[in-house]
């Protein structure tokens, strides 16, 4: 059975495998921006920034707010957490495939 965390987990995960939305995430953490501005910062159609935007929203890593007319975006990156404490079970392990190596290359010696 597939549960709630590891969806929203899969969610992140696709939501950063999008260099342009790793793009966006990189733009936000210097600040606020409108859709807009945002756009104004890549060379494809605002309409495909909108979608990227929805994207890193539906996984939780952006806010927007109403200003107006403009839409204001910001980074939250709370939701990444999941993905460093999932990647740390790879850090164990790639620590450990280290630590056997070396052992065995100085039983070599």
């Amino acid at each position: 059975m597939v549960t709630v965390q590891r969806r929203q987990r899969d969610a992140l995960f696709r939501a950063i495998a999008d260099p342009t939305r790793r793009q966006i995430l990189s733009l936000l953490r210097g600040g606020r921006f409108t859709v807009g501005q945002i756009a104004s910062n890549f060379g494809t159609s605002r309409p495909a920034i909108s979608k990227h935007l929805r994207v890193l929203r539906s996984a939780g890593l952006i806010v927007t707010q109403r200003d107006g007319a403009a839409r204001i975006c910001h980074l939250n990156a709370k939701p990444l957490r999941a993905i460093g404490e999932w990647l740390q079970d790879y850090e164990t392990f790639w620590r450990g495939t280290m630590r056997n190596l070396k052992n065995y290359v100085e039983d070599k010696r």
